[in-house]
């Protein structure tokens, strides 16, 4: 069950390739959590372009939302013991940090649409050149998705640096909005997927039943029969 858990909470779901991994029972429990999640998502990132008085609030504030809720869940895995010994205590420090990163998003969302719009303009170039470095750490498509991505990050970086120079740091501030609701959109996306493929293993028949309870050893003498 921790194995089929894992994967249910992981982002292993969202390819086709590990989506069997999944049991019906988990995929039952987690398709409608994973839909709800990519349609507010996507739903966050259109309002967020479309209300310009408020889009980076309201961004910075979902994060924060998302982050106290992944924080409280980290917490309560470590100390119900789905995670064991020194996992435990990792999963433990690492959901209060990211419940506390979370609140404090949130209250900054709440409390002012000029600082929110600050934070995302320092924490979209930070958050795009972090996890490009993270992908570089690793092999295969993840390392050249982390090439992709620097190269994009690069870019984003050096587009809201000339916009705050040449223009006003302001219209820089509302186009770093702009590129953190697409990112949130992006991810919006596989999670979309992710549910589909887990309803698919959901709604799978179950195997047939093995007729006859034996795999012939002792037919030929006659065994069943007897």
């Amino acid at each position: 069950m921790r194995d089929t858990g894992a994967v249910a909470n992981g982002t292993g779901i969202l390819s086709a390739g590990t989506v069997g991994m999944a049991t019906p029972e988990v995929a039952r429990r987690t398709w409608p959590r994973w839909l709800a999640l990519g349609i507010a998502m996507v739903a966050v990132a259109v309002v967020a372009v479309l209300w310009d008085a408020a889009g980076a609030r309201l961004l910075l504030g979902a994060l924060g939302v998302f982050l106290a809720v992944r924080g409280a869940a980290l917490l309560r895995a470590g100390r119900s013991g789905a995670v064991d010994g020194a996992p435990a205590a990792a999963a433990g420090r690492l959901g209060v940090a990211t419940a506390a990163l979370g609140a404090a998003a949130l209250a900054v969302g709440l409390a002012s649409a000029a600082l929110s719009a600050t934070v995302l303009l320092v924490g979209v170039p930070v958050l795009l050149l972090a996890t490009s470095a993270g992908l570089l750490g690793r092999g295969g498509a993840a390392r050249r998705g982390g090439q992709a991505l620097l190269v994009w990050s690069l870019l984003v970086t050096g587009l809201l640096v000339v916009t705050g120079l040449a223009q006003d740091w302001d219209r820089a501030a509302d186009l770093a909005t702009v590129v953190a609701a697409l990112a949130v959109a992006v991810l919006g996306i596989p999670m979309l997927i992710g549910a589909v493929n887990l309803r698919a293993v959901a709604n799978a028949p179950a195997p047939a039943p093995v007729r006859g309870g034996c795999g012939g050893c002792a037919c030929g003498a006659g065994g069943c029969g007897a």
